[in-house]
């Protein structure tokens, strides 16, 4: 046979194959006559990208080729080595097109820029809040999703936690004690701490005499499951002092004076002032209504106060009530602060949320290559098993390849 040499890319020389004899961990594989056949191992190759063995470089044409660090590597070096005639497996001589697909079949939300309300100066002078262009649209969709799932707030709120069998005054107690308590606590645990008061406490239950009778440690016990129930005991202690003397045992009927209660801020009393007297004087911007928000890209404000303030300047009155409700409970049960099911939403499908998390479909390609043909058998080749120092390679389909040292010049049998 004539000599014909090989340079694998990804080597830092040529090698030459000596193929009449075959080596694998001291023990030789003689192969037999061109008409014998080696069987493949076909099940051991399914899962991997095969190359073929091309050598028909001339000797003097054999460039040394050593790859500079940082250079690009090649994915793969395809070459054939062919030698007489010979017949391959007809499941293995044909190459097959790129088979591209998708892990997942993920459909992309579009994607919306940020607007903000803005504020433009008139004619005269004045400034005027524009509300955001798709608020209207925004808002009756999530109206809409809030409908179709029930959220902890909807049985759970501070709204429906006052016994309804007392009177007026100590419902509108009980209210302000709900609202005190479900400050970083979860309306669940807020449900449960209210219900073990009202049970625990001397008839008629949850009062503002038997807040004042109670001691302070046994109260701290009652409560113990809310978040910083000890800084809540003091508060709760104090606060009933305070309306009984100076609001007659009964809670303010202003923001001003529910603020001046300890622990109680304008999240607390504008929602007291809705649940308790029915008085809609500001937003109760809790955490909800400020992320929620936030991510709609309505405004970009530091802290739910900020929002509140915003807000106020352009959302119509007739929902200063409604919306914390509304966007609490969505964040309860779509739009959560971790794990938030865009999915689900439709404001992600509607291109509506420019916050939506969308996933990206990854394309997977799959590749089989012509296998190559030597000696009249067929023998397939892993690229990554060939090695340069000379080493035996793992056996592949019962046949091992030893490769030579680039400056022999023994040819290929």
């Amino acid at each position: 046979m004539s000599p014909r040499k090989h340079t694998y890319p990804r080597q830092a020389h040529s090698c030459d194959a000596s193929l009449s004899a075959h080596v694998l961990n001291g023990s030789t594989l003689e192969t037999t006559q061109s008409s014998s056949k080696i069987k493949e191992d076909t099940s051991s190759l399914s899962s991997t990208s095969t190359i073929s063995l091309d050598i028909e470089e001339d000797p003097s044409s054999v460039i040394s080729r050593k790859r500079k660090r940082g250079a690009d590597t090649p994915s793969k070096a395809v070459t054939d080595v062919h030698t007489t005639s010979t017949r391959i497996s007809p499941r293995k001589n044909v190459i097959k097109a790129e088979d591209e697909g998708t892990s997942g079949k993920v459909k992309k939300a579009p994607q919306v820029k940020r607007q903000p309300a803005k504020e433009v100066a008139t004619g005269s002078g004045e400034v005027e809040i524009h509300p955001p262009p798709d608020w209207e649209e925004v808002y009756d969709a999530v109206r809409e999703m809030r409908k179709r799932v029930l959220a902890p707030v909807d049985t759970m709120g501070c709204e429906s936690l006052a016994d309804v069998g007392l009177s007026e005054k100590d419902q509108r107690f009980q209210t302000l004690i709900a609202l005190m308590l479900s400050s970083q606590t979860k309306d669940t645990t807020t449900a449960l701490a209210m219900r073990i008061l009202q049970t625990s406490l001397p008839a008629p239950g949850l009062t503002l005499t038997n807040i004042l009778a109670i001691d302070p440690t046994t109260l701290n016990t009652l409560i113990n499951a809310v978040g910083f129930h000890n800084n809540k005991t003091r508060y709760i202690k104090a606060t009933a002092q305070i309306l009984r003397e100076k609001f007659h045992d009964d809670i303010p009927e202003t923001a001003e004076g529910l603020m001046s209660l300890p622990g109680v801020g304008p999240k607390m009393a504008y929602l007291c002032m809705s649940a308790a007297w029915g008085k809609t004087e500001g937003i109760g911007v809790d955490v909800h209504v400020h992320r929620i928000t936030n991510l709609w890209g309505w405004h970009k404000t530091k802290g739910p106060e900020e929002t509140r303030k915003l807000l106020e300047m352009w959302l119509p009155r007739e929902k200063w009530h409604e919306i914390n409700h509304l966007l609490v409970g969505f964040g309860q049960t779509i739009c959560a602060p971790v794990g938030r099911k865009c999915g689900e939403c439709v404001l992600a499908e509607r291109g509506l949320c420019p916050s939506a998390v969308v996933k990206v479909a990854r394309k997977v390609k799959r590749v089989k290559r012509e296998v190559g043909k030597v000696n009249e058998e067929t023998l397939l080749v892993k690229e990554e098993d060939l090695l340069a120092d000379g080493e035996v390679i793992r056996k592949e389909a019962g046949v091992a390849i030893k490769t030579e040292d680039a400056s022999s010049d023994d040819d290929v049998v």
